[in-house]
């Protein structure tokens, strides 16, 4: 009798033992899957918002589509017709203003350029939240200074070489001492900006 229910026992103990074991691997396959399901939502989350941002390209384009509508409605107020044209170069959004007569947007050494540009710039970070780089031509005058610039550049480089002395040019805006910079560099000198604006000037020094 006595070894009937040991034997009795036994067997409840390893159905149950058999029990858990089956429970436990159900449980883990059903963790396990639940884990692969999560990771693998999360994935095609994170893919889906890889896709869903916009490229840099696509970012600086609708730069140029804020800044064009904001420019186009101050044309309207100062009542002046003039063609824009957007692109990307590089790094940054850039809009071109062309017309019969546009100098007074333009002003004495671009000076009223630079206050547009820099009106255009807060429109852009009213819409976007993100600071802009956008540079704004009106009837041409960058495109006239870059080669001013560039041909400046390629007397002081001259300069520099012959007398093995640095040059220190005239005071410039950002845009201006960028093109020298580039300049310079491409003529395989280096230079500096130094000084405080608005005396803040180029200084291309020896090799």
């Amino acid at each position: 009798m006595s070894s009937d229910l040991i034997e009795k026992q036994e067997t409840h103990v390893s159905e149950q033992l058999t029990d858990g074991e089956t429970t436990g691997a159900s449980t883990e396959v059903s963790t396990g899957a639940a884990t692969e399901a999560t990771e693998g939502t999360s994935e095609t989350a994170a893919a889906a918002d890889a896709a869903a941002r916009p490229s840099k390209v696509q970012r600086l384009e609708h730069e140029g589509d804020i800044a064009a509508d904001y420019l186009e409605e101050l044309l309207d107020i100062a009542d002046l017709d003039g063609d824009l044209d957007m692109d990307v170069e590089g790094d940054r959004a850039s809009v071109q203003i062309g017309g019969a007569d546009l100098s007074q947007l333009v002003g004495r050494n671009g000076e009223v350029l630079e206050a547009l540009q820099e009106l255009t710039r807060l429109a852009v970070y009213r819409e976007t939240g993100e600071r802009s780089r956008l540079m704004l031509d009106i009837d041409g005058h960058r495109a006239q200074q870059r080669e001013r610039l560039v041909a400046l550049a390629e007397t002081s480089i001259a300069e520099v070489r012959a007398s093995g002395e640095s040059v220190s040019l005239e005071p410039m805006s950002a845009f201006e001492r960028k093109v020298v910079h580039d300049a310079v560099a491409a003529a395989g000198l280096t230079s500096e900006s130094e000084g405080a604006e608005p005396k803040r000037h180029v200084v291309i020094l020896p090799a």
